[in-house]
């Protein structure tokens, strides 16, 4: 079973779409009226305003691998993003490290940038 989309809640769509494109860099698939996808390589990525007052919370936290962290880091911060923290490593497993740094998206949802590091 794959994952085939995830929806995050914004409050303002097209702002939303400006980030996720050009701070984040994900491409953009289609928009139509309050909505907007984007392909996050097999799964959809899917911004919108909740639909129903039970639907209405911050995103769930989605991890972005990426292959060089600090590199993507300061890609993004020259492109506006806010990290809240710094790249650091979250976990040794064997001879793998894993390394995350949290970011904010314009509409107050959390996210990250990953990355898995073999020696």
């Amino acid at each position: 079973m794959k994952i085939g989309q995830i929806a995050v809640n914004v409050e303002n769509v097209d702002r939303a779409v400006e980030f996720y494109q050009k701070v984040i860099g994900l491409p953009l698939l289609f928009e139509t009226t309050g909505l907007a996808f984007f392909q996050c390589e097999d799964t959809r990525l899917l911004l919108s305003r909740p639909e129903k007052e039970e639907f209405d919370h911050k995103s769930s936290v989605i991890y972005f691998k990426v292959n060089d962290l600090q590199t993507e880091v300061d890609r993004m911060k020259g492109a506006g993003a806010t990290f809240i923290d710094e790249p650091h490593m979250v976990a040794k497993m064997g001879e793998t490290e894993t390394w995350m740094a949290f970011f904010k998206d314009t509409e107050g949802n959390t996210h990250a940038l990953m990355s898995e590091i073999s020696s």
